[in-house]
């Protein structure tokens, strides 16, 4: 199994910043996909991925204000949030994938996630 732990979440205005950290531990395969995933309700939606050759991408609403870094010798992947709104209050996920048969299959191990709270 592998476990992720997300940490870097808190409570800021309108306008403000966080960097979001994610570091996987356990039985670490060689991922080909990093990601940030958010739950402003009771679904999942994507927020950015990072491919192996750092080709990034990310969600339309958060495209130009976030961005996804990764530290691969250290197992761990960032999402560095820059004018946050409050439509970005979620709690924030990390996972990664392998990318076979022509798909990227998620890890089943969610972590916690962490908390990100943007209000007045």
């Amino acid at each position: 199994q592998v476990q992720f732990v997300e940490s870097g979440g808190g409570w800021v205005q309108p306008g403000g910043s966080l960097r979001l950290s994610c570091t996987a531990f356990g039985s670490i395969p060689s991922f080909d996909a990093m990601y940030w995933y958010r739950h402003p309700g009771n679904s999942r939606e994507f927020v950015a991925q990072l491919l192996r050759d750092g080709r990034a991408y990310y969600a339309g609403s958060v495209k130009g204000r976030f961005t996804i870094s990764k530290d691969s010798a250290a197992n761990t992947w960032y999402l560095q949030m820059n004018n946050l709104e409050p439509q970005d209050t979620a709690v924030y996920y990390c996972n990664a994938a392998q990318h076979k048969d022509g798909v990227y299959d998620l890890s089943l191990d969610w972590g916690q996630g962490t908390q990100v709270t943007v209000s007045e």
